[in-house]
């Protein structure tokens, strides 16, 4: 049996070369091309989609905006500005221990969501010009840190519209 640094390795000399490799894989995030369909590129860039998003029926002249950023890719990515056709103005608002304050960005990790839901993180549609009805959609584009701008139709729901199973 061999010994490095007080320690005993196994009788087999590979199996410290492989150890190291997987060490070495696991600290630098690397991985393997995408031929498995895991959504990722052969950059492992973010893979993004959009899902579960409405807007409660504004009322008042602001109004507020719910949805799901999914990750396939192996990279992260961030939410980095927000604009819509019913608003003149649309931020990103984060919620520390129920007080809601308006940020830059939201991560997207790889491989999750950032999840934008009543009570959390959300979109905020400030001036808007247009008050959307029930039954509409309201158009908005979200544009990432590293990935394509991304347009979804984001539909009106009552006021009082709570998802049943959440985000």
């Amino acid at each position: 049996m061999r010994r490095l640094a007080g320690r005993q390795l196994l009788g087999r000399p590979h199996a410290f070369a492989a150890v190291a490799v997987a060490g070495v894989l696991a600290l630098t995030g690397c991985g393997g091309s995408d031929s498995d369909g895991s959504g990722s590129g052969p950059d492992g860039e973010a893979d993004l989609s959009v899902g579960s998003a409405y807007m409660p029926q504004p009322v008042s002249d602001m109004a507020a905006g719910f949805l799901v950023i999914s990750n396939k890719g192996g990279t992260a990515d961030r939410l980095t500005s927000v604009s819509s056709d019913a608003a003149d103005r649309v931020t990103v608002h984060e919620t520390v221990d129920g007080a809601m304050q308006e940020v830059d960005a939201l991560g997207i990790p790889a491989h999750g969501s950032l999840v934008l839901e009543s009570g959390g993180n959300h979109l905020m549609f400030e001036q808007l010009t247009r008050k959307p009805k029930q039954g509409q959609k309201v158009s908005v584009e979200l544009r990432f840190a590293h990935s394509d701008p991304v347009t979804v139709e984001i539909p009106v729901k009552p006021a009082t519209y709570t998802p049943k199973h959440g985000h």
